[in-house]
Order: C-alpha cells, then sequence, then structure tokens
C-alpha cells in the first residue's frame, strides 16, 4: 500500500512531531510544520475546551499564511491527537472541532472506535492509531484506521516494552499501509534506521520538549539536556498506564523512583488528575542523550534533516 499523499506533502525529512501532553500547543506545532516536519498536539491540552475552536483556527489560518508567502517552501500538515477512552468526556466535543477544521491527521490512543475513523474520513483526513503491540494494531485496522504507529520501548509518555525490531517486522508481516514507529529517536541517524527496518516515518517527542517554543518550564527543559537514559523511569503510577518519565521529576515530588508502587490500571483517567500528575512528573524518553541544549524548533529540525542526510550517504558510499 502506498504511503498516503499527506504523509509525504510538503514533508523535509520523514518525521511526525509527536503530540505532548500539556507541552505541545500552536506555537510548537506551527514551528514544527514550517519547519517540515508534522506537528501535532492533544486535543486535551486546548483548556478548557472552548479553547480548542481557537487554536484550530489559529494553526490553519497561520498555516495558509505562511504557504501564501512562502510558496517555495510550503509548511508539512499537522496532526490531532484524540484520546480514545472513556474517561475522557470531551472526545465528541473534540471531534466535531476537527471535522469543522478538516484536520489532516487525526492521532488516536487508547481506544479503537470505528465512529471516530468514519468521522475523519468524511472530509477525507486519515487516522493514525498508536499501539504498542501487534494484537492492538490488528484491532485498529479491522475498525478503519487507516495507518499504525508503533510505540516501541523507550517511547516517551505511554510506551510499551517491546524492542521496535520486534514490533516493527511483526506488523511488517501482516500490514502493507502507512507505519510509524516511536522510541528513542532523537537523531536523524535514527529516522534513517526507523525507515531501514521498515517504517515509513519517525515519530519523534522528548527532543522537542527542549525546545525554545515547548509549553514546559524550564527546568523540565533543563532536566532533559542534563539527562541520560539511565535517568528514565518506568512506571504505571501516575496514570495507571506504564509510562516513561524523568527520574529528577519523580523524586522532587518526594517519591523514591526506584521503588513506586504499582497502581491498579483501572484506575487510569485522562481528566483534570491525569493533567495535575504530568504537570509535576514529567514524561520523557530514553533518547535524550542526544539532546544537549534547549534550541528552537526550526534549529532542531535543521540538524535531524542534516543528520539524516549524513547518514544516507554514509549508507551509499
Amino acid at each position: 500500500m502506498a504511503v498516503p499523499e499527506i504523509l509525504k506533502k510538503n514533508l523535509r525529512i520523514p518525521v511526525v512531531g509527536s503530540p505532548l501532553f500539556i507541552i505541545s500547543h500552536p506555537p510548537l506545532v506551527l514551528a514544527q510544520c514550517k519547519a517540515g516536519i508534522v506537528g501535532s498536539f492533544p486535543a486535551l491540552n486546548a483548556r478548557p475546551e472552548a479553547q480548542l475552536d481557537d487554536w484550530l483556527a489559529e494553526i490553519t489560518e497561520s498555516l495558509a499564511a505562511h504557504d501564501a508567502a512562502s510558496p517555495d517552501r510550503p509548511a508539512a500538515p499537522f496532526a490531532v491527537n484524540q484520546i480514545v477512552h472513556k474517561s475522557n468526556t470531551r472526545l465528541q466535543h473534540d471531534l466535531e472541532m476537527c471535522v469543522k477544521y478538516k484536520v489532516p491527521m487525526v492521532i488516536t490512543s487508547l481506544g479503537a472506535v470505528e465512529e471516530v475513523n468514519q468521522a475523519v474520513h468524511s472530509y477525507g483526513g486519515i487516522v493514525l492509531h498508536d499501539i504498542i503491540h501487534d494484537r492492538h494494531a490488528r484491532k485498529a485496522i479491522e475498525k478503519g484506521a487507516d495507518g499504525l504507529i508503533a510505540v516501541a520501548a523507550g517511547a516517551g509518555g505511554h510506551a510499551g516494552t517491546l524492542s521496535p525490531f520486534a514490533l516493527t517486522q511483526e506488523i511488517r508481516r501482516w500490514f502493507d499501509g502507512p507505519l510509524l514507529l516511536s522510541g528513542s529517536i532523537a537523531n536523524g541517524g535514527a529516522v534513517l534506521a526507523a525507515q531501514a527496518m521498515g517504517a515509513d516515518m519517525a515519530y519523534i517527542g522528548s527532543p522537542f520538549i527542549a525546545t525554545v517554543e515547548a509549553r514546559a518550564e524550564d527546568a523540565y527543559k533543563a532536566m532533559i539536556v542534563e539527562s541520560k537514559a539511565a535517568d528514565i523511569v518506568y512506571s504505571n503510577l501516575f496514570t495507571g498506564v506504564h509510562g516513561n518519565y524523568l527520574k529528577g521529576s519523580i523524586a522532587a515530588q518526594g517519591l523514591d523512583p526506584d521503588n513506586l508502587p504499582v497502581s491498579d490500571p483501572s484506575t487510569m483517567n485522562f481528566g483534570s488528575n491525569a493533567t495535575k500528575a504530568w504537570k509535576h512528573i514529567w514524561g520523557c524518553g530514553q533518547g535524550i542523550g542526544a539532546v544537549d541544549a534547549v534550541v528552537p524548533a526550526a534549529e532542531l529540525v535543521d540538524r535531524l534533516a542534516s543528520e539524516y542526510e549524513t547518514a544516507k550517504q554514509k549508507l551509499c558510499a
């Protein structure tokens, strides 16, 4: 199956900037799109829910203005992440906003729902569903998702435990559609490696937290710059779903990051309690050893693009 045109349109490098809970907002999304990668944000980041209308208007109008002013370098498309879980009471409203603005891509998480896919397809958009197991991947495609995001071990936020090699090769045994790979991808060589494994694109989040435009505390950004893979803790304590977090942020809340209790998965919640947890307990992936400074998002994309081209040249030498 060919990759949909929307996933190739105006991209400088095959990368989607993943939606960062609390952190992604219009300034970061616009910077990513204008720099030549897909920018995205969780719908839940717009609070109160009426703000989502404003954000989508700002993004669509700003990208249209950019394209008119820079026809030789038009912006990449953007995406909105929808949490498809019963605790998300905003889903219907937020989906209606996506339909209103004809959001090019919708990324669904924590649930595969046919009605969501149908709503996005009604105006020509595509749905990418993030998964951590082959079983989840099959269910998502059966229910009408257009593509998959394989969230492998080492990814920031709600990550899986499977090796990216294992997860990618299992999916590619039966699915030839759009496949994105997430998990410790923080330089251009890793983007090329993701493609070599069978993915079409890389899905990168944590390095973009340490950018000027990211809506993160300065201390959060500084901790990413200062931390390495060994400073990441995998726990389900904070939301009921296992995820990767910065050890320093856990310790700062008076908890022992090396001895965290296990949470009851039935407590999974993406309302105000989750927001409070993620505000103080900082999600992050294992790939941050490649991050050594807080820079503008465009500068980070420049670095990724340069490293990507260098890696390709080395392979062809």
